[in-house]
Protein backbone atom coordinates (compact mmCIF):
# COMPACT_ATOMS: atom_id res chain seq x y z
CA UNK A 1 0.00 0.00 0.00
CA UNK A 2 1.30 3.43 -0.94
CA UNK A 3 1.91 5.49 2.23
CA UNK A 4 -0.29 8.49 2.91
CA UNK A 5 1.18 11.93 3.48
CA UNK A 6 0.25 14.83 5.76
CA UNK A 7 1.96 18.14 6.52
CA UNK A 8 2.57 19.28 10.10
CA UNK A 9 3.58 22.74 11.32
CA UNK A 10 4.43 23.44 14.97
CA UNK A 11 4.24 26.95 16.42
CA UNK A 12 6.08 29.02 19.00
CA UNK A 13 7.97 27.14 21.74
CA UNK A 14 6.77 23.73 20.53
CA UNK A 15 9.64 24.09 18.08
CA UNK A 16 12.03 23.63 21.02
CA UNK A 17 11.21 19.91 20.89
CA UNK A 18 12.14 19.57 17.21
CA UNK A 19 15.56 19.18 15.59
CA UNK A 20 16.80 22.45 14.05
CA UNK A 21 16.04 21.40 10.48
CA UNK A 22 12.34 20.90 11.32
CA UNK A 23 11.65 24.07 13.27
CA UNK A 24 9.19 26.70 12.00
CA UNK A 25 8.55 24.93 8.73
CA UNK A 26 6.26 22.33 7.20
CA UNK A 27 7.12 18.74 8.05
CA UNK A 28 6.01 15.94 5.77
CA UNK A 29 4.73 12.95 7.70
CA UNK A 30 4.16 9.58 6.00
CA UNK A 31 1.80 7.02 7.49
CA UNK A 32 -0.52 4.08 6.83
CA UNK A 33 -4.04 3.41 8.08
CA UNK A 34 -5.58 6.38 10.00
CA UNK A 35 -3.77 7.00 13.31
CA UNK A 36 -5.23 9.33 15.93
CA UNK A 37 -3.53 12.67 15.46
CA UNK A 38 -1.95 12.53 18.94
CA UNK A 39 0.33 9.69 17.75
CA UNK A 40 2.20 11.53 14.95
CA UNK A 41 2.50 14.66 17.09
CA UNK A 42 4.41 12.66 19.72
CA UNK A 43 6.26 10.62 17.10
CA UNK A 44 7.62 13.91 15.76
CA UNK A 45 8.87 14.71 19.27
CA UNK A 46 6.30 17.05 20.83
CA UNK A 47 4.64 15.91 24.10
CA UNK A 48 0.85 16.11 24.08
CA UNK A 49 0.85 17.85 27.48
CA UNK A 50 2.34 20.99 25.91
CA UNK A 51 -0.25 21.16 23.11
CA UNK A 52 -3.48 23.11 23.54
CA UNK A 53 -4.85 23.60 20.03
CA UNK A 54 -4.75 21.54 16.83
CA UNK A 55 -6.12 22.77 13.52
CA UNK A 56 -6.57 20.27 10.67
CA UNK A 57 -7.26 21.98 7.37
CA UNK A 58 -8.30 25.04 9.37
CA UNK A 59 -10.73 23.20 11.69
CA UNK A 60 -10.15 22.68 15.42
CA UNK A 61 -9.92 18.99 16.40
CA UNK A 62 -9.14 16.84 19.42
CA UNK A 63 -6.32 14.37 19.99
CA UNK A 64 -8.48 11.48 18.78
CA UNK A 65 -9.05 12.95 15.30
CA UNK A 66 -8.01 10.36 12.64
CA UNK A 67 -5.28 11.63 10.34
CA UNK A 68 -6.15 11.51 6.64
CA UNK A 69 -4.12 11.63 3.47
CA UNK A 70 -3.31 15.21 2.48
CA UNK A 71 -4.20 16.78 5.85
CA UNK A 72 -2.50 20.03 6.81
CA UNK A 73 -2.02 20.12 10.57
CA UNK A 74 -1.13 23.19 12.66
CA UNK A 75 -0.19 22.52 16.29
CA UNK A 76 -0.12 25.27 18.92
CA UNK A 77 1.09 25.46 22.55
CA UNK A 78 -0.94 26.48 25.60
CA UNK A 79 -2.53 29.90 25.19
CA UNK A 80 -2.78 31.59 28.56
CA UNK A 81 -2.85 35.23 27.56
CA UNK A 82 -5.00 34.82 24.45
CA UNK A 83 -8.71 34.14 24.19
CA UNK A 84 -9.29 31.10 21.99
CA UNK A 85 -12.73 30.34 23.42
CA UNK A 86 -14.34 30.14 19.93
CA UNK A 87 -11.95 27.29 19.13
CA UNK A 88 -11.80 23.83 20.66
CA UNK A 89 -9.36 23.44 23.51
CA UNK A 90 -8.00 19.96 24.01
CA UNK A 91 -8.87 19.89 27.73
CA UNK A 92 -12.05 20.52 29.69
CA UNK A 93 -10.56 23.57 31.40
CA UNK A 94 -7.79 26.06 30.61
CA UNK A 95 -4.49 26.01 32.45
CA UNK A 96 -5.75 28.18 35.27
CA UNK A 97 -5.51 25.85 38.26
CA UNK A 98 -2.04 26.97 39.22
CA UNK A 99 -0.90 24.09 41.38
CA UNK A 100 2.41 22.55 40.41
CA UNK A 101 4.29 19.33 40.92
CA UNK A 102 8.00 19.85 40.29
CA UNK A 103 10.53 17.17 39.44
CA UNK A 104 13.51 16.38 41.65
CA UNK A 105 15.95 18.46 39.59
CA UNK A 106 14.10 21.74 40.16
CA UNK A 107 14.18 22.15 43.94
CA UNK A 108 15.34 25.79 43.82
CA UNK A 109 12.53 26.65 41.41
CA UNK A 110 10.03 24.92 43.72
CA UNK A 111 11.20 26.96 46.71
CA UNK A 112 10.90 30.21 44.77
CA UNK A 113 7.41 29.35 43.54
CA UNK A 114 6.35 28.67 47.13
CA UNK A 115 7.84 32.00 48.17
CA UNK A 116 5.64 33.66 45.55
CA UNK A 117 2.57 31.91 46.93
CA UNK A 118 2.06 29.13 44.39
CA UNK A 119 0.91 25.68 45.50
CA UNK A 120 4.04 23.67 44.65
CA UNK A 121 4.53 20.00 45.49
CA UNK A 122 8.18 18.92 45.53
CA UNK A 123 10.42 16.36 47.18
CA UNK A 124 13.97 15.45 46.31
CA UNK A 125 13.06 11.76 46.08
CA UNK A 126 9.97 11.82 43.86
CA UNK A 127 9.79 8.93 41.41
CA UNK A 128 8.31 9.69 38.00
CA UNK A 129 5.26 7.57 38.86
CA UNK A 130 4.62 9.69 41.98
CA UNK A 131 4.79 12.89 39.93
CA UNK A 132 2.33 11.53 37.36
CA UNK A 133 -0.07 10.33 40.08
CA UNK A 134 0.04 13.68 41.90
CA UNK A 135 -0.54 15.56 38.66
CA UNK A 136 -3.55 13.40 37.82
CA UNK A 137 -5.07 13.18 41.29
CA UNK A 138 -4.64 16.82 42.31
CA UNK A 139 -4.81 18.42 38.86
CA UNK A 140 -1.26 19.74 39.11
CA UNK A 141 0.86 21.15 36.30
CA UNK A 142 4.07 19.17 35.84
CA UNK A 143 7.24 21.29 35.68
CA UNK A 144 10.21 19.27 34.56
CA UNK A 145 13.57 19.24 32.86
CA UNK A 146 12.89 15.68 31.67
CA UNK A 147 11.00 15.76 28.36
CA UNK A 148 10.08 12.09 28.63
CA UNK A 149 7.85 12.77 31.63
CA UNK A 150 5.60 15.00 29.53
CA UNK A 151 4.82 12.18 27.10
CA UNK A 152 3.06 10.14 29.79
CA UNK A 153 -0.57 9.72 28.76
CA UNK A 154 -1.90 10.66 32.21
CA UNK A 155 -0.13 14.04 32.23
CA UNK A 156 -2.61 16.56 30.80
CA UNK A 157 -0.81 19.80 31.74
CA UNK A 158 2.94 20.11 31.72
CA UNK A 159 5.78 22.42 30.87
CA UNK A 160 9.36 21.64 29.96
CA UNK A 161 11.55 24.22 31.72
CA UNK A 162 14.20 25.43 29.30
CA UNK A 163 16.42 27.64 31.50
CA UNK A 164 19.20 26.31 33.75
CA UNK A 165 19.43 29.23 36.19
CA UNK A 166 16.73 29.17 38.94
CA UNK A 167 16.00 32.91 38.65
CA UNK A 168 15.56 32.58 34.89
CA UNK A 169 13.37 29.52 35.45
CA UNK A 170 10.98 31.54 37.63
CA UNK A 171 10.68 34.27 35.01
CA UNK A 172 10.18 31.66 32.28
CA UNK A 173 7.37 29.85 34.10
CA UNK A 174 5.55 33.01 35.24
CA UNK A 175 5.82 34.66 31.83
CA UNK A 176 4.88 31.59 29.82
CA UNK A 177 1.84 30.78 31.96
CA UNK A 178 0.90 34.44 32.48
CA UNK A 179 1.02 34.19 36.28
CA UNK A 180 2.56 37.47 37.42
CA UNK A 181 -0.82 38.83 38.52
CA UNK A 182 -1.38 35.72 40.67
CA UNK A 183 1.67 36.21 42.88
CA UNK A 184 0.79 36.28 46.61
CA UNK A 185 4.13 36.44 48.43
CA UNK A 186 4.92 34.78 51.73
CA UNK A 187 1.68 32.90 52.24
CA UNK A 188 3.11 29.36 51.92
CA UNK A 189 5.53 27.35 53.98
CA UNK A 190 8.86 27.07 52.22
CA UNK A 191 9.53 23.79 53.98
CA UNK A 192 6.39 21.80 53.13
CA UNK A 193 4.12 23.99 50.94
CA UNK A 194 1.37 24.39 53.55
CA UNK A 195 -0.61 27.66 53.77
CA UNK A 196 0.65 29.59 56.79
CA UNK A 197 -1.84 31.10 59.26
CA UNK A 198 -1.67 33.83 61.88
CA UNK A 199 -1.26 32.42 65.37
CA UNK A 200 -1.41 33.96 68.86
CA UNK A 201 1.99 34.53 70.45
CA UNK A 202 0.91 32.56 73.51
CA UNK A 203 0.39 29.47 71.37
CA UNK A 204 4.01 29.42 70.17
CA UNK A 205 5.67 30.99 73.23
CA UNK A 206 7.46 27.83 74.30
CA UNK A 207 8.98 27.43 70.82
CA UNK A 208 10.55 30.88 70.67
CA UNK A 209 14.07 31.98 71.51
CA UNK A 210 14.36 34.69 74.22
CA UNK A 211 15.28 37.46 71.76
CA UNK A 212 12.41 36.53 69.48
CA UNK A 213 10.00 36.70 72.44
CA UNK A 214 11.34 40.12 73.31
CA UNK A 215 11.23 41.85 69.93
CA UNK A 216 8.35 40.30 67.96
CA UNK A 217 4.60 40.30 68.53
CA UNK A 218 3.07 38.78 65.36
CA UNK A 219 3.58 35.14 64.46
CA UNK A 220 2.46 32.68 61.83
CA UNK A 221 2.46 28.90 61.70
CA UNK A 222 2.22 26.23 59.06
CA UNK A 223 -0.60 23.89 60.14
CA UNK A 224 1.01 20.99 58.29
CA UNK A 225 4.62 20.89 59.50
CA UNK A 226 4.14 23.29 62.49
CA UNK A 227 6.98 25.60 61.38
CA UNK A 228 6.69 29.02 63.08
CA UNK A 229 7.34 32.25 61.17
CA UNK A 230 7.70 35.89 62.19
CA UNK A 231 8.74 39.08 60.43
CA UNK A 232 12.41 39.07 61.28
CA UNK A 233 15.35 40.32 59.23
CA UNK A 234 14.98 37.35 56.90
CA UNK A 235 11.68 38.80 55.67
CA UNK A 236 13.48 41.87 54.34
CA UNK A 237 15.89 39.62 52.44
CA UNK A 238 13.04 37.53 51.07
CA UNK A 239 11.12 40.66 50.06
CA UNK A 240 14.14 41.87 48.12
CA UNK A 241 14.37 38.49 46.42
CA UNK A 242 10.67 38.67 45.53
CA UNK A 243 11.07 42.16 44.06
CA UNK A 244 13.89 40.80 41.91
CA UNK A 245 11.70 37.91 40.71
CA UNK A 246 8.63 40.10 40.16
CA UNK A 247 9.78 43.56 39.08
CA UNK A 248 7.24 46.37 39.06
CA UNK A 249 7.06 46.26 35.26
CA UNK A 250 5.68 42.73 35.47
CA UNK A 251 3.04 43.30 38.16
Amino acid sequence: MKPYRANFRFYEELNDFLPPDRRKRDIEYRFRDRPAIKDPIETLGVPHSEVDLILVNGESVGFDQPLADGDRVAVYPVFESLDIAPLQRLRPAPLRHTAFVVDVNLGKLARRLRMLGFDTAWRNDYADREIVDLARRERRIVLTRDRRLLFHREVTHGYWVRADDPAAQVDEVLARLDLYRDVKPLCRCLRCNGEIEAVARAEVWDELEPMTRRYYREFYRCPDCRQVYWEGSHVARMSAAIRAMVPASRE
